[in-house]
C-alpha cells in the first residue's frame, strides 16, 4: 500500500505579501537597469512582465512538484445592495436636499449662513474623498488579492498529480503562466503594432 504524502499548506496571506515583494523587485529592477538607458515603455513592460513571469514559473513548478496547497484565510466582507447606503424615493431616484429660504432680508441672511454650511461641508466631502481614495485602493488591493489567490488555487489543484513529478509539474506550470501572462504580453504587443 503506497503511502500519500503529507500536503503542505500555504497561507493566501503569505502568498499576497510574497507577491507585492516580487512586484517591488520587478519595479527597481527595471527602474535601476533602465537609470543609463532611455528605454520605450514597451521595453519596460516586456521586460516587467518577464521578470513577473519567470518568478511566477518558478513558483509554480517548485509548489506543484512539492505538492503545495493554498489555505484560504481571506476575510469575509459584508457586500451592500443598491438601497442599503443611499436614501430612494418612491420613483427610485435620490433624494436630494431642498432648502426653500423665502425672500426678504431673512431669507438672504438664511441663505448667506446656508452657503457658510454648505462650505464647510464641501471641506469635510474633500477630506472624506480623501479617505474614499484610500479606502478605494485598499479594496483594489484585496481585489487583486482574491484573484491572484483563486488563481494559484486552481494551479495548486493539480499538485495531487503532479507531486514528486518534475517534468508534469514545469509543463502544468509553463501552460499556466502562458495563460495568465500571454494576454498582457498579446496587448502589449498589439499596442506597439497598432
Amino acid at each position: 500500500m503506497k503511502r500519500t504524502p503529507k500536503k503542505n499548506y500555504l497561507k493566501g496571506k503569505t502568498v499576497f505579501v510574497v507577491s507585492i515583494l516580487v512586484i517591488l523587485a520587478t519595479f527597481l529592477t527595471v527602474w535601476l537597469t533602465g537609470i543609463n538607458y532611455n528605454r520605450a515603455i514597451t521595453a519596460n513592460l516586456y521586460l516587467s512582465l518577464s521578470i513577473i513571469g519567470l518568478i511566477l514559473f518558478l513558483f509554480m513548478a517548485y509548489g506543484l512538484y512539492k505538492g503545495v496547497g493554498l489555505q484560504d484565510d481571506f476575510p469575509k466582507y459584508k457586500s451592500y445592495k443598491a438601497g442599503d447606503l443611499f436614501a430612494h424615493d418612491i420613483n427610485g431616484t435620490f433624494k436630494t436636499p431642498d432648502a426653500d429660504v423665502g425672500a426678504g432680508i431673512g431669507g438672504l441672511l438664511l441663505s448667506i449662513v446656508l452657503w457658510i454650511v454648505m462650505t464647510l461641508a464641501l471641506i469635510v466631502l474633500m477630506l472624506l474623498l480623501e479617505a474614499l481614495f484610500w479606502f478605494s485602493l485598499f479594496i483594489i488591493i484585496l481585489m487583486l488579492y482574491w484573484v491572484f489567490f483563486r488563481a494559484l488555487k486552481l494551479v495548486f489543484t493539480k499538485s495531487n498529480k503532479t507531486q514528486g513529478n518534475l517534468l508534469l509539474s514545469i509543463s502544468y506550470s509553463l501552460t499556466y503562466t502562458v495563460l495568465y501572462l500571454g494576454w498582457i504580453f498579446g496587448i502589449v504587443f498589439l499596442s506597439t503594432v497598432v
